[in-house]
């Protein structure tokens, strides 16, 4: 239908219930602002002086010392062990060098009265290898700080010859020059083989005639059996009473405490 604009038609019931509600729908609403806005909270403005107070140490400074002495003292002990331990490796390394690589002709023997003088068996010894000195005593004369603990103990029992002996018959069958080979046998027969030698090994009488045989053809393999035997003996005689001495304890001991200390 058309309704001319002047005119206004007559609101059917159905109509005049829905304007009623959406009327009353936007006084509720104005009415709900209103209200939240009356609730609200005024802002209030905080002084400084009621602001909490933010505590900072007062001995920033010490407590930064502090901490840089105790980083200080940390990297020293740092230091001083990896100090200790490259003395251990490299003193190990020039002993072993000493024993088995000399240049000079009978070097392999003047060297070993110096060699337990030189070496303090307590730089650098763990408790671990140590222990591993009971193994064998192959395992004892592999370790250079092993070897000269067990010479000092032969010596204080007036019987080094045996392991002078092994250490020479070690260097000379690393030996590669044929004019040294001679030499070295000739030396370490007069010194440990023959009756009247200085440093006279207890060998029985057969493998010392076959020694001084061979000795006129030397070989790297003259002195193999004449060690052997020598070896045997430190082996059953020397090497047990060592593991039981005061000199291997107390070591044991020293390197029980460097552990713990460290």
């Amino acid at each position: 239908k058309y309704f001319p604009p002047s005119s206004h038609p007559t609101p059917t019931p159905e109509l005049l219930h829905i304007y009623q509600c959406n009327l009353r729908g936007t006084r509720n609403s104005q009415r709900n602002v209103n209200r939240t806005a009356s609730e609200a909270v005024p802002l209030r403005q905080v002084n400084q002086s009621e602001m909490p107070e933010l505590k900072l140490p007062q001995n920033t400074s010490s407590n930064l010392e502090e901490v840089y002495c105790n980083c200080s003292s940390t990297g020293t002990k740092e230091r001083e062990k990896k100090k200790a331990k490259n003395l251990s490796k490299d003193l190990k390394s020039r002993l072993l060098s000493a024993l088995l690589n000399s240049n000079s002709e009978h070097s392999s023997i003047s060297f070993l009265p110096r060699m337990s003088a030189k070496l303090n068996l307590s730089i650098g010894l763990t408790h671990e290898e140590a222990m591993q000195w009971s193994k064998s005593l192959d395992v004892l004369l592999a370790d250079p700080c092993g070897l000269a603990a067990f010479r000092d103990f032969l010596k204080s029992e007036f019987s080094e010859e045996n392991i002078d002996f092994w250490l020479v018959c070690e260097d000379y069958k690393k030996t590669k020059s044929s004019s040294k080979l001679g030499s070295k046998a000739q030396h370490i027969y007069s010194e440990f083989i023959r009756s009247d030698a200085p440093k006279q090994v207890n060998i029985d009488g057969n493998t010392r005639d076959l020694v001084s045989k061979s000795i006129l053809l030397p070989t790297p393999t003259c002195f193999e059996a004449a060690q052997r035997i020598i070896f045997s003996l430190m082996e059953k005689d020397s090497y047990p009473r060592f593991l039981k001495s005061d000199a291997y304890l107390n070591l044991i001991n020293k390197a029980q405490g460097n552990k713990n200390n460290s």
